[in-house]
């Protein structure tokens, strides 16, 4: 009888209770029409996948000629907009190479933020993650340790991370992007600190990797920034149509292999 897998004793099946929303990511006007732009689209498609059960948002602020930015001047008033408009959940940013390549840059936009989020995504593939980790928690905005694995991903962004001293657990969460839904490359975080760990995939993997989330226990992610289509192949219409998606989806998965 096959049982759910835990990858830390610090997880359990009430984190996959609620699904972080990437309400944007590195999409545009492009990928369809579920894709909100504006700062006030944002607002409103973030709120209303919280309306769907999202119990935290992931944005990416641009400015208004689409690139993402982590200046002040555009993080803050994004975040004001949804705070605004009742987005009452944690809210997250990335701050990557594709804001500002230069890691000394990345440390002195973090510095200069005005309003701060929740939370922030850094990629310990990227060079000056793990300073850049530190400087996040000392203003006090909790860390998501993004790691690559499978694909073309290699063994140095696990390495980055397991070699970086985490010091509050608490404040800091392995966000694991999955290029298929292998059970191999989740066995592989056995040895992680004991942090909470969210599972996620992009495109094709992410509905299968959502699954894999739901039978680890662990937590999970959808969105347009992820994802564009349901898991029968349908475009979705909005972030809450595939947050309310990926609900039910845990639910289903977590009641069979309960039943098993």
């Amino acid at each position: 009888m096959s049982r759910p897998l835990r990858v830390s004793a610090s997880v359990s099946a009430s984190a996959s209770a609620s699904a972080s929303a990437s309400v944007n990511g590195s999409r545009n006007a492009a990928d369809g029409p579920a894709v909100p732009l504006s700062p006030q689209a944002l607002a409103e498609s973030a709120r209303a996948a919280v309306g769907a059960g999202a119990g935290e948002v992931l944005v990416h602020p641009r400015t208004p000629c689409g690139r993402e930015s982590l200046s002040p001047r555009v993080v803050g008033p994004v975040l004001e907009e949804l705070r605004r408009t009742g987005v009452g959940v944690a809210l997250s940013v990335p701050v990557s190479i594709a804001a500002e390549p230069d890691p000394a840059g990345r440390l002195e936009r973090v510095a200069s933020w005005t309003v701060l989020p929740d939370r922030a995504e850094v990629r310990f593939g990227q060079p000056g993650a793990a300073e850049l980790a530190q400087a996040l928690l000392a203003r006090g905005v909790a860390v998501d340790a993004v790691v690559p694995l499978g694909g073309a991903a290699g063994p140095e962004p696990l390495a980055g991370f397991l070699a970086w001293p985490v010091r509050d657990p608490r404040r800091v969460r392995l966000s694991a992007e999955l290029a298929a839904a292998d059970p191999a490359l989740v066995a592989g975080l056995r040895a992680l600190p004991p942090v909470p760990v969210l599972l996620y995939g992009r495109d094709a993997a992410s509905w299968p990797v959502l699954r894999l989330a739901a039978r680890c226990g662990t937590g999970v992610r959808t969105g347009v920034g992820d994802v564009t289509h349901l898991p029968d192949g349908r475009p979705a219409r909005s972030n809450a149509e595939l947050v309310s998606t990926a609900r039910d989806l845990v639910v289903r998965t977590v009641a069979t292999a309960a039943s098993r």
